[in-house]
């Protein structure tokens, strides 16, 4: 994939993580007064990118001051010990619940493995590199990072896991998001720019009324904008939070609808019937004119997970 900086003009800074396709996965780079803290990561392979957005800003190692992870998910910090080793005096900040599995992530691979198989999983990560403890920082709720002359803000906001915190840059009015505010498919954008966003309940702590309460949460500090890891800047965010929990709610429904007809046998394939058909009605409502194949192309990895983790809940 092609390298593209994209500068947001108000410190923020993003490009392709080159995590699987072209526009699935953000790394996102704050900068102030000639520091620097990269927010997700994707995985190692990203780490040379991330080194070339430093130089095309004049920027170098020494610069980097945190490598922050919204969650512990390897799409989001798979590439953590690569860039603690690459930015040797930037610290990492992590929620407490994650921080240990990054510290050593043999546990955190073999669940990872278990999701997505063994060989896949290795395909997509490689081999995890520990994070060193003594360069960790665990967030508590409200901790303020100072970077240069602005404050990012770590929240704790559960629901797509327990381990998730969203950072709100309070110079830039921005919020990003990890995976609480769902997953924009930019490719299903609407003509008028209006974006499309889609609830990410993968395996194994989706958890409704946590979900709700994060976004709310969120909403509640009136940002400008949201920075999704998958994919990058939207706005306005407040509409957009509308759909997404309702989108929660429906996905919510179309389970225990899928449980209860599936009963007493497996209700996987019966809900992602119901996903897929669902998915594709709020994908048609909203505008997009994608071929039916190409929007279950980009979401065939999902579809799979998300129904996997939603049953979990069900479960529960």
């Amino acid at each position: 994939m092609e390298f593209s900086l994209i500068d947001y003009r108000n410190g923020i800074y993003a490009f392709d993580a080159g995590y699987v396709r072209h526009q699935l996965a953000a790394v996102h780079l704050v900068v102030d007064a000639g520091r620097a803290a990269f927010i997700d990561n994707g995985s190692n392979a990203s780490l040379p990118r991330a080194q070339r957005a430093l130089a095309e800003l004049g920027l170098t190692a020494a610069n980097v001051a945190y490598v922050i992870a919204t969650h512990i998910h390897l799409d989001h910090a798979g590439g953590s010990g690569a860039y603690m080793q690459a930015f040797p005096q930037a610290q990492f900040v992590v929620h407490p619940r994650g921080a240990r599995h990054m510290v050593d992530p043999t546990k955190l691979m073999a669940a990872t493995e278990e999701v997505y198989g063994q060989e896949n999983a290795r395909r997509l990560y490689g081999t995890l590199i520990p994070v060193p403890p003594e360069r960790v920082i665990e967030t508590h709720d409200g901790m303020v990072l100072p970077l240069g002359q602005r404050a990012l803000a770590c929240y704790d906001c559960p629901g797509h896991a327990k381990h998730h915190v969203f950072i709100h840059d309070r110079a830039a009015n921005g919020i990003f998001t990890g995976d609480t505010f769902g997953i924009g498919y930019r490719e299903m954008d609407a003509a008028d720019g209006r974006h499309f966003v889609f609830p990410c309940p993968t395996p194994s702590q989706f958890d409704p009324a946590d979900w709700r309460d994060s976004v709310e949460r969120m909403i509640a500090l009136d940002p400008e904008a949201v920075y999704l890891t998958h994919f990058g800047r939207l706005a306005p965010p407040r509409s957009l939070a509308a759909e997404l929990l309702h989108r929660i709610d429906e996905c919510v429904r179309l389970t225990r609808e899928a449980v209860q007809e599936a009963a007493p046998g497996d209700p996987l394939p019966l809900l992602k019937e119901k996903l897929a058909a669902y998915l594709l009605a709020e994908a048609r409502g909203h505008g997009s004119t994608l071929a039916e194949a190409e929007i279950f192309r980009l979401w065939e990895t999902d579809l799979d997970l998300d129904a996997q983790g939603l049953l979990i809940w069900a479960k529960q």
